[in-house]
């Protein structure tokens, strides 16, 4: 009798850790959901769309799209780490990368698809600079404040690296990752200005002398 009250006191007790931990899990997601939410809402602020309920639709398509990432990173860094610590081969890790990126490629083709039923194109570009802190526009204008007498040929180049940077920067998990993504396509952007024979570091001096006169006046 006491045996079977024993097993039955663990049972419960188990059974009220399982349900305590399933209440923190709903209640830290729920917590996230409401950042998340906050991001979309942020961002559709900026856009003046003029329609309530195109405004929360949007806001909940970008916050499902940050929650969705985080689902394939945060799943994919786990079982890494599984990974390595079995002793796994590189090339199993890798396969596992792969397979990751290819459910982010996925998700952010729907993810546009699904902004397009609410926005035009030039909303749904709001929207991925909003997503991107507006790295593309902002560096954009700083290098032609550098480079303004660069021919249309060299700044096209420019502007399609920096955009192409950004569809791959929104997807990405972190502040960080989104800016060292940005960080890659700006190397490329030099090296190709470099080919071209334009000295940066001479055109930035140049330009913070013009920037110091003008604060001075």
């Amino acid at each position: 009798m006491k045996k079977r009250s024993l097993v039955a006191f663990l049972c419960l007790g188990a059974l009220v850790s399982l349900e305590a931990r399933a209440s923190s899990d709903s209640s830290e997601e729920a917590a996230y959901w409401q950042t998340v939410m906050k991001r979309g809402d942020k961002i559709v602020a900026k856009m003046d769309l003029k329609d309530r309920g195109v405004e929360d639709r949007v806001s909940e398509i970008i916050a499902a799209q940050y929650r969705d990432l985080r689902d394939i990173h945060d799943g994919r860094d786990a079982k890494v780490a599984e990974l390595k610590e079995s002793g796994a081969a590189a090339e199993e890790i890798e396969t596992l990368k792969r397979e990751a990126d290819l459910d982010v490629y996925e998700l952010h083709y729907a993810f546009l698809a699904k902004l397009s039923t609410e926005l035009n194109e030039e909303q749904v570009e709001q929207v991925k600079d909003g997503m991107t802190y507006g790295v593309v526009p902002n560096t954009y204008y700083r290098y032609m404040q550098l480079l303004g007498d660069l021919d249309d040929v060299h700044k096209r180049y420019i502007y399609a690296a920096l955009v192409e940077a950004r569809e791959h920067a929104m997807d990405e998990g972190s502040s960080d990752e989104k800016h060292k993504r940005f960080g890659k396509y700006k190397g490329r952007i030099n090296n190709y200005l470099s080919k071209l024979g334009v000295n940066m570091k001479e055109r930035e001096r140049i330009l913070a002398e013009k920037e110091k006169a003008a604060r001075a006046e």
